[in-house]
Parts: structure tokens; sequence; C-alpha cells
């Protein structure tokens, strides 16, 4: 009798699970459309068929909903320094203020300072609404710093949302922990689920008092990192997996990974491309491996995109970012400053701000769908790719010296989708324009037929034009969806009449090491 109950209580389990992981899996955190299968983000135009609690939980969380990510901010602590395993692409770099990577910090924090850093920064930016715990080590290599951070800000802070990110070696015994502290997202860096090609990426991991090497330690991390997902799922945390790039190592594998993650219930998926330079000093920097192109990110993106719902506006933040995706404002708070801050966390406030945003994004869904309704009937298969200079919000608001990162967006007769960004050296530097970044921006958005700013000189105007790239300035602080399909509409109609001929794009550069976080 003992076996037959535990048979049926282990079914049921396994019956849960599944039920849980569908109701994810299906909506691949989106709202689908017709019958193709076929899914955008639900949160780029509303809730869609996402289920009430799963909305809830999206909506207003930048990393989650690529339409939120332009309206709503998040930051990272760094309470958690040391790491359990190694990784070919990584090196943790402390007290350093010019580089935008993970693992790379000015200052670590104990909790009590974090919980203080918290409420100065969510008082000071009151669309912040989220809070990662995302290193500079690994949060779950350091849980006591972590679980008390949580416990700190859960009191003090209690509408902002918790999440944390982990290479999930570790994951599986604070499961019950995180979910205690009704963290509801949790991000896992999976880059294989075949050891051979794992032994290629991690040289060692740590667990249990013990440091394994080459397929061995492989095998023993992917077996943790499914199984921590599958129990992060069964409780209805919601999961993004990240997974890293690397050209000739695990490009092809990623479609692997996809497939199974997605049979594990994660919600998103985040394919990001290697960074490699030599100056960072990580093993993959050292011995030459290179990056993907932009070209080869996005067919990789696009080829897993059919099978779940793919992040593209992740900007691979510091362990101590604050501010909007893109930018990072953790310069203004550093802890000499927030100690002497006083601090007014009003909530209420913080509600109204936010009530304010989400009018910004209602009337920026309904222009987008005003635009693309005039569209209807067009016929085409030109597909092309522009870059827009924004300090968020929706606007084609930024300056184009004052960029620093474009992003990105693919035009055709569906509108305008979101597929990623690039980032770019500042073009103007003291007052004047630096001829070397142009040449750098130019090879950073060389796929793009056409770049929309708020302003432009006519230095780079003209030297934009010589490329092939059209600066587009007439639609200086409107909605870029909007402006897109506006522009995109007369393209078609010059390329129809005639007056313009439809050429092919080449390949973009991914910039590496740019977007300090220098006041």
């Amino acid at each position: 009798m003992q076996d037959v109950s535990a048979h049926q209580e282990a079914s049921g389990s396994e019956a849960k699970l599944e039920a849980v992981m569908q109701q994810i899996a299906d909506h691949k955190g989106c709202g689908t459309h017709g019958g193709s299968g076929k899914a955008s983000c639900g949160s780029q135009a509303g809730q869609g068929d996402l289920p009430t609690e799963i909305w809830e939980k999206v909506k207003n969380h930048p990393c989650y909903s690529e339409e939120a990510h332009h309206h709503y901010a998040r930051m990272h602590v760094a309470v958690a320094p040391a790491c359990n395993i190694q990784c070919n692409y990584c090196n943790r770099k402390y007290d350093c203020a010019n580089e935008s990577r993970p693992g790379v910090v000015s200052e670590k924090l104990t909790p009590e300072q974090a919980a203080k850093k918290v409420l100065a920064v969510a008082s000071t930016i009151p669309q912040m609404t989220v809070l990662g715990i995302a290193g500079p080590g690994d949060p779950l290599a350091n849980p006591e710093k972590t679980f008390k951070t949580f416990e700190l800000i859960s009191k003090t802070a209690p509408d902002i949302k918790l999440c944390l990110s982990t290479n999930g070696l570790a994951l599986p015994d604070h499961v019950d922990t995180i979910a205690g502290f009704n963290v509801d997202h949790v991000t896992i860096t999976i880059n294989m689920v075949d050891p051979e090609i794992g032994a290629k990426i991690y040289p060692w991991v740590f667990w249990k008092h013990k440091r394994y090497t080459g397929v061995e330690a492989a095998k023993l991390l992917t077996d943790r990192q499914l199984q921590g997902l599958e129990m992060l799922t069964e409780r209805g945390i919601l999961c993004k997996v990240n997974s890293v790039m690397i050209p000739g190592i695990n490009d092809q594998h990623l479609v692997d990974v996809n497939k199974a993650v997605k049979s594990r219930g994660a919600f998103l998926h985040n394919i990001m491309p290697l960074i490699s330079s030599p100056e960072h000093g990580t093993v993959f920097g050292l011995t030459g491996q290179r990056g993907p192109t932009a070209q080869e990110l996005k067919a990789l993106q696009d080829s897993c995109e059919g099978e779940m719902n793919m992040m593209r506006h992740c900007r691979q933040c510091r362990a101590d970012a604050v501010g909007l995706l893109g930018e990072d404002r953790s310069a203004e708070f550093t802890t000499d400053k927030i100690m002497e801050m006083e601090v007014d966390y009003d909530l209420d406030s913080r509600k109204a701000y936010q009530a304010k945003v989400e009018e910004e994004r209602v009337a920026k869904v309904a222009a987008k769908q005003e635009e693309l309704a005039s569209m209807a009937g067009e016929v085409s298969d030109i597909k092309l790719l522009v870059a827009v200079a924004t300090k968020g919000s929706g606007l084609i608001n930024e300056h184009f010296g004052h960029a620093k990162e474009f992003q990105v967006y693919e035009l055709s007769t569906s509108g305008a989708k979101f597929v990623g960004h690039r980032r770019v050296d500042l073009y103007c530097q003291g007052g004047y324009g630096e001829e070397d970044s142009l040449e750098t921006i130019i090879r950073a958005i060389n796929d793009c037929h056409a770049v929309f700013v708020a302003k432009i000189g006519g230095c780079p105007k003209s030297d934009l034009q010589k490329a092939g790239i059209d600066p587009v300035d007439q639609y200086a602080h409107e909605f870029i969806e909007k402006s897109a399909i506006t522009w995109f509409k007369d393209y078609l109609s010059k390329v129809k009449s005639g007056e313009t001929e439809h050429v092919q794009r080449g390949d973009a550069e991914i910039r590496q090491g740019a977007l300090t976080a220098a006041a």
C-alpha cells in the first residue's frame, strides 16, 4: 500500500507540474493571435489572453516585458560577491566604473546598505519597479546575504518586485525560500544541455565542498539547472532563461537549449551575444573567441522564436545597474551619497506617478494601432531595420550625438517589431563631433535603412547618407512605432513609384565595451 500511495502522490505531483508548465509555455509569455501559434509578447499591446495573475507579474517589469522597458526602471544591488562556478566568458571586477557587463560593480554592499539604497533610488526614480540581485557572483552562492536583503526590502518597500539571477547550480536547494519571499521572477543562465559542449564553457564548478571539472562538472550543472527550472515552474514562479551565444561552441546548440527550457515551462528566453574583448580579461577574450555579428544573433533569435517568446531588449547589465534599461545611474547612488540622503519613501506618490506612466502606454499603443490600421491592404515582402535614438517612454527624444545606444525595429506590413539594441560611443564629446566615434556608430547600425533622431547635425547627417542610412528627424518627440510605420508606408510608396530602389543592407557590428557607468 505504501508503494501505491507513493506512486499516486508522485503521479499527482507530475500532473500538477505538467499543468502549470503547460499554462505558461502555451502562452509563451504572450498573447497569441489567430491559429498560427505565433505569439507576440502580450505586454506589447496590453494583456491579450495572458492569465491575469501572469499579466500582473509582467506588466511593469522591464526585463520580462519589452513594452514595459520603455517606461519602467530596474536596479541591481551587489550583495553577492562569491561564485560557485567559473565561466570562460566571465571576469568579475570590483571598483570598476568603465565597463557595462555582468559581473562588474563599483562597490559591494551589505544587505543593510542595499536596503537603504533601494529606498533612496525608489524615492528618486518613481518608475523603479524591480529590485534584482545578480551578483557580482551568484546570489545563491551567497544565500544569507541575498535573502537578508530580500527580507529587509520586502518590509520597507513592499510594492517593489523582487528578482534574482542565478547560474542554477544551487537553485534546487533554495526554491522554497525563494517562494517564501514572494520572489516571482527568477533568471537562470543556461548555456547548454549537452555536457560535452558545457565542458568548453565551464572550467569548473564547486559543489558540496568539492571542485568538479570537465564533462562531469557540466553534467552536474545542467542537471541542477533543469531541476531548479522545473521546481520553480511548479510553484508558479516565472522563469527567464539567459543564454550566451558563443560562435563555434554553442550557437547551433542553443536551439536545443531553447526546446529544453520551453518544455520545462520557461516563460522567456534571452539569447545574448558573447562579450569577449581581450581587455576584459576573460578566457574567451584572451584566446580570441569572437562574439556574434548582429545578423548572426538575430538569425538565431528568429529561429527560436517559433518555439517560445524571445527577449530582445536585454542590456547585459552590470551587477549594480540603476535606471531604465539602456541607462546606468549607479554613480548617483554611491554608498557615501545614499547614507547622507534623507529618504522619503512615499508610496502614494509612486503609485500616482506610475498611473501616469500607464496613461502614456495606453496612448502609445492607441497611436500605433491607428497608424497600423491605415496600412491595411498594403502587400509587400519588404522587411527592413531602422535604428532609433530614445531616452525612453517610447518616444524619439534623443539627439543623435548624445545617444549611447540605438534601439532597432524591424518594419514590415505587419507593423514595427522591436528586435534589439546597439550600444555605441558618444558622437558629441565636449561640444564637438568625434569622427572616430561616427565610424563605429555607422558600423553598429550598418544593417539599418534609417536612423530616427530628435535632432542631428549637418556633418553626421551627410556621412550617414553616404553610408546609405537615411537620417530621419521629422518625427522628433513623437511615438516610435507610430512614426516608424508612417515612414515605412512612405518608403513602400517610393519603392512602388520607382523613386527609391530597395536594397538589402549588410551586417552590423555588435559593439563591445560601450556604455559605461560614468556619472
